[in-house]
């Protein structure tokens, strides 16, 4: 087991999260914020090199070696960033009590019925993407699915005065989700020598994870920037603020995803 792998790679990202997520830090301390972004930096590095040297590494960088791997991966961090952030918005936002201007002051329980419709539009899609990746390369479903979860974004911004309107925004996210999810093992595979399968996939599998956490943290920051002094909830229009970052996210991953359905996989 890779122990120093991983404890290092868990207090860069640990370092990066927490930045994310302290927007106090950098508007009132911010050589202090500065020296530990140098730190997380620092760290990924040494974890690279300690992952190139290592004879059983957590991950093996070097998968990321062809450009349509790397390539994946980017579409995966940033399209993790944006679905967990579109994710977070909306069960915050359907928690928010009705004294803050907003929201429909859910409890925990109920709040999470919301996830209804991700969980089985979710499904729906990972069940249909097989069939429809043999008449749609699998880079092109991911530019789908990516577009699917920014329409989703579209909808949260512009329509979230009723329940109804929340469950739609969050079938349209499982539903770019689980399209996106069952895609993406097959760009990576498709370019990856067959010894260097799992390796390629425990990878993307990290890059996910990590998107996924900054998503949320990113989340928190917007919506705290939106935040007025003395007042415990954000403002409305945070949550568009944030709708709309959400929507550059999906756009940059729909743009990585049509670039690696130009390139021609070269045989592994």
């Amino acid at each position: 087991m890779d122990v120093p792998g991983a404890v290092v790679l868990a207090a860069a990202l640990l370092l990066v999260l927490f930045l994310a997520g302290e927007r106090d830090l950098w508007s009132r301390h911010l050589a202090v914020a500065a020296g530990l972004a140098v730190l997380a930096v620092v760290l990924l590095g040494v974890w690279t090199v300690i992952e190139l040297r290592g004879t059983t590494p957590l991950v093996d960088v070097r998968a990321v070696r062809h450009p349509a791997v790397a390539g994946a991966n980017l579409a995966m961090f940033v399209g993790g960033i944006g679905m967990y952030l579109l994710l977070t918005l909306i069960t915050r936002y359907a928690q928010t009590p009705h004294g803050a201007g907003y929201g429909f002051g859910l409890t925990t329980f109920v709040a999470g019925l919301v996830l209804i419709p991700f969980s089985v539009l979710g499904f729906v899609a990972g069940k249909l993407t097989p069939r429809i990746r043999k008449r749609i390369a699998d880079p092109l479903l991911l530019a789908g699915s990516a577009v699917v979860v920014g329409g989703g974004f579209a909808l949260f911004a512009a329509a979230r005065s009723n329940l109804a309107e929340l469950f739609t925004a969050m079938g349209v996210l499982g539903l770019g989700v689980g399209g996106f999810s069952a895609a993406m093992p097959g760009v990576i595979l498709a370019v990856t020598p067959q010894s260097e399968t799992s390796s390629a996939m425990s990878f993307n599998y990290v890059v996910r994870s990590v998107g996924y956490s900054l998503g949320s943290a990113l989340g928190g920051l917007i919506l705290a920037t939106g935040t007025s002094p003395g007042h415990l909830f954000p403002d409305d229009g945070a949550y568009t603020t944030a709708a709309l970052v959400g929507i550059g996210a999906m756009a940059i991953t729909t743009l990585t995803s049509l670039t690696l359905a130009r390139r021609r996989p070269p045989t592994p």
